[in-house]
Order: structure tokens, then sequence, then C-alpha cells
């Protein structure tokens, strides 16, 4: 079952992000961050659910496109994590998919995300690049930059994709080069 995070998930979301990201803070972090960031879009945070069991999250966060003709209020997709034991079962598909309808439901024109385009290709993304988006960082490899075009997107909605402080500030924008 999938269906909105309430308060009392907040610890569950939080081990399922610690478990499936092996990371002691900063995706959690991200995540009760971006819960209480003042922003020009809510965000939108569901999870699923198995035999009562919080197994899965997917969440939603403004972010903006600096558009040749104005700043366009945009969504990212970030984080979504499934619990390993529970993982390749088409729990993060389901996640996905209530997610990108939700965010077209609001009129919402772009999700963007970073991640793997063998995953997200075949579930509503393809190559923002390739799209006519530009990425924040050059620590996103090209083909990891992706976008989701719902419904209210019209053509002149291209431009530069900016994430919100808060990727910043928890350093999730990009990949560090462990050499540098």
């Amino acid at each position: 079952m999938i269906r909105q995070e309430s308060a009392d998930d907040h610890r569950d979301v939080r081990e399922v992000h610690t478990r499936a990201f092996e990371d002691s803070e900063r995706v959690p972090g991200l995540v009760e961050a971006l819960r209480v960031a003042e922003a020009p879009l809510a965000p939108m945070s569901y999870v699923a659910v198995v035999d009562e069991r919080v197994v899965g999250h997917v969440l939603l966060s403004a972010t903006r496109l600096d558009a040749p003709r104005r700043i366009v209020d945009v969504l990212t997709l970030s984080p979504l994590g499934v619990v390993p034991e529970f993982q390749r079962q088409g729990i993060g598909t389901r996640l996905i998919a209530h997610a990108l309808e939700a965010a077209d439901r609001q009129g919402v024109p772009l999700v963007f995300l970073e991640g793997s385009p063998h995953y997200y290709s075949t579930r509503g993304f393809e190559s923002a690049g390739a799209a006519g988006f530009r990425a924040p960082s050059l620590r996103i490899p090209e083909p990891a930059f992706q976008v989701a075009r719902l419904s209210a997107h019209e053509p002149w909605m291209t431009g530069t994709f900016v994430y919100s402080e808060t990727f910043w500030a928890f350093d999730c924008v990009g990949l560090r080069d462990p050499e540098a």
C-alpha cells in the first residue's frame, strides 16, 4: 500500500533511508530538513507499507527551473529508498508512479532527479540534458540528470535546474570525487 507519510512515520522513514543508503545521517537528515524547509511548493512525501511496516519512502520537494521567461516552480524526486529485504519487488516503481501522479494532479510541470538512467528511464524519466535542461552542478554525470515532463509542461520551460539550499547544505548534489 502506498499512502501519504504521517508524522507517526518519521522514525520509520529515517530507518528506511539509513538502511537503503547505508548512511548514518546525510540522507535521513536531508529528509528531515526538507520536511520543514520554507519553500514555494509543499513537500509531497509517501510511504510504502507492507504488513503495517513502512518499507519504502519517496519525497518530492520544491526546486526551481531558471527558464528564459521566468522562474518556474518544479519538484525534485529525492530521496527514494526501500529497505534492502524489500528491494526488487516493485515497491520503488510504485512509489515513483504514485509521486508522479500526485505531482501531475497538483499541476507541477516538471520533476527532476539524479539517478540511474537504466532504472528511471522505464519509470517516466528521460535524459534532462537531451531534453534541453542544464544541470546545477558539474558533478552530476549527464546520464544521471533526468526529468519527467508532466501535463502542465510547456515547450518554453527549459533552462537550468536549481536545487533548494537544503540539498547544498547537506552536500547532496552530484557525486564527490573520492580522489579530490
